[in-house]
């Protein structure tokens, strides 16, 4: 087991794998951007480091800024959260070259998974669905036209690299197609530094569900159910839950094994994620991998028992799985709410401000995932969200009655957050029924 393990990220997920490791015994070392000194996990962690000033690419992404981190602190390891540099083959090979151990796949993996048009290509090949579409990243407008003519209206053009719902663009006809395309290609740019984009057929009102997966580095490969996250704004997921609502036991096992064969196909080792669209019929399609531990993960750990991020660093300490496929059961029913400082009614802008006062909710199946205070400074540079509320019942029906009171006695002051709408989302008929796909919440517009 590592002796110390560099942290490179912040916020919640930040101080989750702070705890994490120190059930482990091991020793963290943070890192903070200047507008961060006053954030939890500086303060948690045995030693922190600033990497620079607040903007993400002086600081958080400043990769030479982070391998000294390494070196000063004499951290042995990095786990990298998600988001960031999580999914950044160039990091992990620099970490390589710098013997540091790299809490993730390999740069191989992530170059294999993490470009969607080399995905899809290679889960392809190992059998598992796919959605119909361009066999890679389409360069010219008229064989776009023409990929689009033989699947059929209505399609997506997509980003190959990246995620977060950027680089996403719906075209019902060929007159938007061009548009479409020089704007998928734009936003892919700017934000991932790739302006590659492919077409696949849109699947209408699917559901959008993953299945985690955890794999050693001795060849062992599982999976740990699926996740719905088809509650989501803009591409941006703001609920998810477990178990999904439409997925027997034997779909369950199918998407499953589907989702080991992807990750096999590429030699992935550590935490991943296989996101599949789920159509009407029960027919299930690739969507893309993450090559990281999710937002979401703490709902796969309530319905299983399995800690994922301390799987995550005793997989990169070469140890192997202590369980198989047949050892991991699934009990009762979770739901996560990510609670965010945003203004649903302009928008979901990001709403930024001092915390004046806080009360967390508790109580028997209750998980409060945070990293803020009473006091603390949301800053504007970052991701809104606030906390992640997760809550584990027996039955879906206690599951949302427990959310809606954990979210009701969830009291933050001096910042505007989506607690409201996230209440209004447990209360809909629709959602109650458990048939929503990922069109409902701009239905409900």
């Amino acid at each position: 087991m590592f002796k110390k393990i560099l942290v490179a990220n912040r916020g919640e997920i930040a101080v989750r794998v702070i705890r994490a490791c120190r059930e482990l015994g091991v020793k963290t070392a943070a890192v903070y951007s200047e507008a961060d000194k006053s954030a939890l996990h500086a303060h948690i962690a045995d030693e922190a480091v600033c990497v620079g000033p607040p903007a993400s690419k002086n600081s958080y992404l400043n990769t030479q800024a982070l391998i000294s981190a390494c070196e000063i602190t004499g951290a042995e390891a990095v786990h990298p959260g998600y988001g960031f540099l999580s999914e950044s083959p160039a990091f992990v090979r620099l970490c390589q070259k710098c013997r540091i151990k790299w809490i993730g796949p390999s740069p191989e993996a992530m170059e294999a998974m993490g470009d969607k048009a080399n995905a899809k290509k290679t889960v392809m090949e190992a059998g598992v669905p796919v959605i119909p579409g361009s066999d890679g990243v389409v360069k010219e407008l008229a064989e776009a036209k023409k990929i689009a003519r033989e699947i059929g209206y209505p399609v997506m053009v997509k980003a190959a690299a990246g995620g977060g719902g950027r680089g996403i663009r719906a075209v019902s006809s060929e007159s938007g197609l061009e548009k479409a395309i020089a704007e998928a290609g734009q936003d892919a740019a700017a934000f991932f530094g790739n302006g590659d984009v492919y077409i696949e057929k849109l699947i209408t009102n699917p559901k959008h569900v993953e299945i985690q997966l955890l794999a050693d580095e001795h060849g062992n490969v599982v999976h740990l159910g699926e996740r719905d996250c088809s509650c989501q704004r803009r591409n941006q997921k703001l609920l998810e839950e477990s178990p999904c609502f439409v997925v027997s036991p034997q779909l369950r096992e199918k998407m499953g094994l589907a989702a080991v064969k992807a990750a096999k196909a590429c030699g992935y080792q550590n935490a991943g994620t296989i996101e599949f669209l789920l159509d009407e019929n029960g027919d299930f399609y690739f969507m893309e991998m993450n090559a990281r531990i999710q937002v979401e993960h703490p709902v796969t750990e309530s319905i299983t028992g399995i800690d994922l991020v301390k799987s995550q660093i005793k997989i990169a300490a070469g140890e192997k799985l202590p369980f198989t496929q047949e050892d991991i059961g699934f009990s009762g029913h979770v739901i996560e709410c990510r609670v965010n400082a945003e203004n649903p009614a302009a928008d979901f802008r990001p709403a930024p401000g001092r915390i004046e006062s806080l009360h967390l909710p508790g109580g028997f199946g209750v998980r409060i995932d945070s990293a803020v205070y009473q006091g603390y400074i949301i800053p504007p540079f970052y991701d809104s969200m606030i906390a992640k509320v997760i809550v584990r019942g027996d039955d879906r029906t206690e599951a949302i009655r427990k959310m809606r009171v954990a979210l009701s006695e969830f009291l933050i002051e001096g910042v505007v957050t989506n607690i409201d709408f996230q209440l209004g989302i447990l209360r809909d008929g629709e959602f109650i029924g458990g048939k929503y796909d990922i069109g409902f919440l701009e239905r409900k517009k």
